[in-house]
This record gives C-alpha cells, sequence and structure tokens, in this order.
C-alpha cells in the first residue's frame, strides 16, 4: 500500500508538472514571452488592463509555469512550487473570465484537480522526489 502511495503521488506530480513546465517552455523557449505578450495578452487585454501589468502578468505566468513545472518534475521544494503554480490558475481564470464569460473552465479545472490533492497529501507519501532524497 505504501508503494501504491508513492507511485500516485509522483504520477500526479509528474502529470502536472511536464503539463505546466511544457506550457511554459514553449513560451519562454518556442514563441518568447515578448511574442505571447503581443500577439495573446495585449491583444486580448490592452482595453481591460493598463499595459505594465498585462505584461507583467505574460512574464510571470510564463516563468512560474516553466519553473514550477520542472520543480514538480523533479520533486524539489515541491509546495512552494505548487503555491506558486495555484497563483497562475487564479491569474488565469481571471483574466479569462474578464475576457469572456468561461463556460469552459477545463483548461484551468484539469490542472486544479490534480494541484489541490497534492497541496492536501503527506508530502512523506512522495517518497520519489529531490525533496523526498532529502529527508532522509
Amino acid at each position: 500500500m505504501k508503494l501504491n502511495r508513492s507511485i500516485a503521488v509522483l504520477t500526479l506530480r509528474l502529470l502536472l508538472g511536464f503539463i505546466f513546465f511544457m506550457q511554459g517552455f514553449g513560451k519562454v523557449f518556442t514563441f518568447g514571452v515578448s511574442n505571447v505578450y503581443k500577439n495573446f495578452f495585449a491583444e486580448t487585454y490592452s482595453e481591460l488592463l493598463p499595459d505594465f501589468l498585462v505584461q507583467a502578468t505574460a512574464y510571470y505566468t510564463s516563468y512560474v509555469e516553466l519553473i514550477g513545472g520542472f520543480l514538480l518534475i523533479i520533486g524539489l521544494k515541491r509546495d512552494w512550487a505548487l503555491y506558486a503554480l495555484a497563483s497562475v490558475l487564479v491569474i488565469v481564470t481571471f483574466g479569462h473570465g474578464l475576457a469572456e464569460p468561461i463556460w469552459d473552465a477545463s483548461h484551468v479545472m484539469t490542472r486544479a484537480l490534480m494541484l489541490v490533492p497534492l497541496l492536501l497529501l503527506p508530502k512523506e507519501w512522495d517518497r520519489f522526489s529531490v525533496d523526498g532524497l532529502m529527508r532522509k
């Protein structure tokens, strides 16, 4: 049973980590955050929010997804990574809701349904991680 719990936590952590990491990787390295800002953020939110806030949000969410996702994948500072990624989910939900009514929240809910259990499950169950190795 202990192995099953550890594998379950590992699976959740890796799935969520790779989802965020690949999203952040695409924004930072494939498209470039400045292009993401110009083509997605500014286009949608320029009339709704001050430009400096929209630009800061583009950079914040992109880098938190990349770094937080990587930290989850390796299992280092898991809780801090989850806190930062939870803030991204709140920002994204607010942003999408500000732009238009949110009828399809699947892009946020899938991640939230993996993130919240990771926050609630005991850290001791997360044995296959850098944090787990450091606890020993």
